[in-house]
C-alpha cells in the first residue's frame, strides 16, 4: 500500500492547498550542553470553495522540529492527558502525530467536517488554545454524536476539546481582523488580534486502523512523516499501559 504521493503518475487535481515552502526557525536555548539548531517548519493556507477564511497551519517539516514539538507537549504536561485518555477508554498505548499550530483572524464560511474517522474508536483530535481573543462570540461548533445537536463553544484557557472518530466540527464566523478590509500601516502585524490553537492526533495504532490512519495522515498534504506508518508495531509510542510509561518529554524513534 503506497502513499498517494508515491504512486506513479499521481497528481492531486484540487484547490486543496496553496503552495507551501519550508522555513527555518532557530532554537535559542543556551543551557549548558545545548547548542543552537535549525528546525524546519512549513506553513500553508487552506483553500476550498466550501471555506472562506484565512486559517494557516504551521507544522514540523524535519525531524528536529517534530521532536521539539513533542518535547514541548511533554514539558507542558500533555503526558497527563494521554494517560487519562488511555486509561479512560481502555487503550493499550497511544501515539501522537500530526501536531500543528492553527492561526486565524477572520472566517466568513466554514464546513462541518471530521478530521479522524473509521479508526475503531481509537483516535482523538485534541485541540487547545494558545492565544485567544477576549470578548468574542463562540468560535467552534461541535456536533453531537446523534447529529441532531450542534453546540457552540469558546476556546478557553486550560480547556482542550478531544474530538474522536467521526467527530464533526467547524470554525464559526469570526471577524477579529480582515487584512482585505483593514490596512492600518501604523500597526505592526503582532498588534492585530489573532486566535492560535494547537492540535494533535493521538491514536492507539494497531492492525484494525493502521491503513486508515496512514490514509488520514497522507490526506493532510503535505505529510512529511508518513514513514511513521510504514509497519507495525509503531516505532514510537508515547503512552504505554504495560510499562506505565509516558515519553512525550523524551521523544525519539526506537
Amino acid at each position: 500500500n503506497k502513499l498517494l504521493a508515491e504512486q506513479e503518475g499521481y497528481h492531486l487535481p484540487s484547490d486543496g492547498f496553496a503552495v507551501y515552502k519550508p522555513g527555518h526557525l532557530v532554537s535559542n536555548q543556551t543551557a549548558i550542553g545545548q547548542v543552537e539548531r535549525d528546525m524546519e517548519f512549513f506553513a500553508h493556507r487552506y483553500h476550498s470553495d466550501q471555506f472562506n477564511f484565512n486559517m494557516h497551519f504551521v507544522a514540523a517539516w524535519d525531524e528536529a522540529a517534530r521532536l521539539s514539538v513533542l518535547k514541548a507537549l511533554g514539558n507542558a504536561g500533555f503526558d497527563v492527558a494521554l494517560r487519562g485518555i488511555g486509561e479512560r477508554f481502555g487503550y493499550y498505548n497511544l501515539t501522537c502525530f500530526h501536531g500543528s499550530y492553527m492561526g486565524v483572524t477572520h472566517c466568513d464560511q466554514s464546513k462541518m467536517h471530521s478530521d479522524i474517522y473509521a479508526t475503531d474508536d481509537k483516535s482523538w483530535n485534541i485541540i487547545f488554545p494558545l492565544i485567544t481573543v477576549e470578548g468574542t462570540d463562540p468560535e467552534l461548533d461541535i456536533m453531537a454524536e446523534d447529529m441532531n445537536t450542534i453546540i457552540a463553544v469558546h476556546y478557553l484557557k486550560d480547556i482542550a476539546y478531544a474530538i474522536g472518530d467521526f467527530g464533526y466540527h467547524q470554525t464559526r464566523p469570526i471577524a477579529y481582523y480582515d487584512p482585505e478590509e483593514h490596512r492600518d500601516k501604523k500597526k505592526k502585524p503582532s498588534e492585530f488580534p489573532i486566535r492560535v490553537v494547537f492540535g494533535a492526533y493521538c491514536s492507539q495504532v494497531d492492525e484494525t486502523n493502521f491503513a486508515m490512519l496512514r490514509h488520514i495522515y497522507d490526506g493532510d498534504d503535505p505529510a512529511p512523516f508518513a514513514d511513521q506508518f510504514s509497519q507495525l508495531p509503531m516505532k514510537e509510542i508515547h503512552w504505554d499501559r504495560s510499562t506505565h510509561s509516558v515519553s512525550l518529554a523524551m521523544p525519539g524513534r526506537a
